[in-house]
């Protein structure tokens, strides 16, 4: 296996927040982070814990939200004045007679309304579910109809959208404003046993309607550690998520994890633009940035000036999240900023960051990282059996950990169908494993390597590719700015490997450019391993937190049914 590393630097002057990583696997105890949080006995509350109690500590004015839309318009929340919105809405939602575990959905674009909305179903004790603002009606009435929600909050614009519900409550509205204005800014704080539910959030699938993952108010405890040891987020920090709370991201740290950590918190609600992005990292001097591989990608192809513009010295830790990155994308940030990303693993299912680049630790350009600690990661044959080291298999997760969803919303046979050897609320008491769905490998120091989906593992000529490394090959040629990789059937080999790539704004599509790229592929990762057909494309369907959907390049090839396409992202 390829070893190239980026060596980690002793910043004596800033240490990070986890200093010796090997140490604290070994050592830690979920239970030793009980004290991160304030708890009510023995029950707790995400969004008390995520704000209001910040509110009593010298963090009460400190801001907590910094708010910027694409006009250029912003607003600023203090903890306190978070804490206060969070209770009118709380109360406001009693009124139309939400009750602690009934439903309430969120349908709105990334405004603050969304932020204290979120905090305020939770203070109460009921479950947040939160839509996309892009969401068409069929995705809507999928969602919907399943969950059941006694209420929608949206806005005038998108609340044409919704099917039949309950109650809408229209946050642009003379009526709400006046609401808000009058409802009491004290509300009793719900009292939560850590495994009730607190959020929910549907994800598709290959096939079938989307499932609703539920998770717990137990959740905030990996959400909180993992902020502090992978994001290594402190009180100093400004940070930057560019995830939206419709995916889980936007939730475990633009909102639970990150806020619990008490950083003050940036959130742009306008679309990705490079010269914009480099704005607001130097305006708010942002230090600590966790996005995804898709955006790095699109900055890389935007070129290095845009960031030789800007003054970006207060930026110190990068992360990113939702796709493997790409070792390129690795090396081109070290390149203009001095520093890597540190790629991060987890799934909506997982609920938290499971498997991590550290700040104390090397990078293996590539690799996943290691497991944090608490959590016991392998790779596992199809029947739950741990295989050696460098052998391909599924990245699997030992239950439970605190994040973990609890069930999938009202179907308890897809939920056991992510477990090998019995499941956390199956008769064998959960003694198997969680197949993540994703095939990897652990190399003889203990780092994971992504391989790819396990649907999308390519077999051809009795080799196996995973379309990630043909991927990352693709994207290191210059002229290539995105690639996504399928296995074509084909009647001598099996499957051939098929390309789609998107090239750089002044490379010409051409038949030697297909033939180079092939050639470039074969000598830069392995000879059976190349595409064997390119094609050009303007763009690639991604999710909106940056996934490449190949099974709908797969789909399209084929002629078949594209299924779910509700979280594809329009750029």
């Amino acid at each position: 296996m390829k070893t190239d590393f980026y060596r980690k630097t002793n910043d004596r002057e800033f240490p990070s927040n986890l200093t010796d990583y090997d140490e604290m696997y070994r050592s830690f105890e979920w239970k030793y982070a009980r004290k991160e949080l304030d708890w009510f006995g023995d029950k707790l509350n995400a969004a008390y814990n995520a704000v209001d109690r910040h509110t009593h500590t010298w963090r009460k004015n400190k801001i907590a939200l910094y708010w910027e839309d694409e006009e250029g318009n912003q607003k600023k929340y203090t903890f306190e004045e978070l804490s206060v919105l969070s209770n009118k809405l709380g109360n406001i939602l009693k009124d139309f007679g939400v009750e602690r575990g009934d439903r309430v959905f969120i349908f709105l674009p990334r405004i603050p309304e969304l932020y204290f909305s979120f905090l305020g179903i939770l203070k109460i004790g009921a479950i947040a579910g939160t839509l996309f603002s892009a969401f068409q009606e069929q995705a809507l009435a999928d969602r919907l109809g399943q969950a059941r929600p006694k209420v929608v909050i949206t806005n005038k614009e998108l609340k044409s959208r919704l099917p039949r519900v309950k109650h809408v409550i229209t946050i642009d509205t003379e009526d709400f404003t006046k609401s808000l204005e009058h409802a009491s800014d004290e509300l009793h704080i719900a009292e939560m046993d850590p495994d009730e539910y607190a959020f929910m959030l549907y994800t598709s699938g290959t096939t079938g309607k989307p499932k609703g993952v539920m998770h717990t108010h137990r959740a905030i405890l990996q959400e909180h550690m993992t902020a502090k040891w992978v994001l290594d987020l402190r009180d100093d920090d400004v940070y930057w998520c560019t995830a939206d709370p419709g995916w889980v991201t936007g939730i475990a740290y633009e909102i639970l994890g990150s806020w619990s950590c008490g950083v003050s918190a940036v959130v742009y609600a306008g679309r990705f633009d490079p010269k914009k992005w480099y704005e607001l990292l130097e305006k708010y001097k942002v230090s600590v940035w966790y996005t995804a591989p898709t955006a790095i990608r699109m900055l890389m192809a935007a070129g290095d000036t845009l960031v030789d513009e800007r003054d970006l010295s207060a930026l110190r830790h990068m992360c990113s999240v939702g796709e493997p990155l790409n070792p390129e994308a690795i090396r081109w940030a070290v390149k203009v900023f001095d520093k890597p990303f540190h790629d991060t693993w987890w799934q909506t299912e997982t609920g938290a960051i499971c498997i991590a680049n550290y700040p104390c630790m090397d990078i293996k350009i590539g690799s996943m990282g290691k497991p944090i600690p608490g959590l016991t990661a392998s790779i596992v044959d199809d029947n739950g059996h741990p295989v050696g080291p460098n052998t391909e298999g599924n990245i699997a997760l030992k239950p439970k950990w605190p994040s973990m969803m609890k069930t999938i919303w009202r179907r308890p046979q897809k939920y056991e169908s992510y477990f090998a050897g019995g499941s956390p609320r199956s008769s064998s008491g959960g003694a198997g494993w969680y197949l993540s769905g994703d095939h990897g490998m652990c190399d003889k120091d203990g780092y994971f390597w992504f391989i790819g989906r396990a649907d999308d593992v390519i077999k051809t000529s009795g080799e196996r590719v995973g379309p990630f490394e043909v991927e990352s090959a693709l994207v290191s040629h210059p002229g290539v700015v995105e690639a996504g990789v399928i296995g074509k059937p084909d009647p001598m080999r099996g499957e051939i490997i098929k390309a789609f790539v998107v090239l750089g704004k002044n490379v010409k599509p051409s038949e030697q450019l297909k033939e180079e790229l092939s050639q470039y592929v074969k000598k830069h990762l392995a000879g059976h391993a190349y595409p064997r057909e390119v094609e050009f494309i303007d763009k690639l369907p991604k999710t909106r937190s940056g996934k490449i959907m190949r099974r709908i390049l797969k789909a399209k090839e084929m002629g078949l049914p594209i299924g779910d396409t509700s979280t594809l992202e329009e750029y």
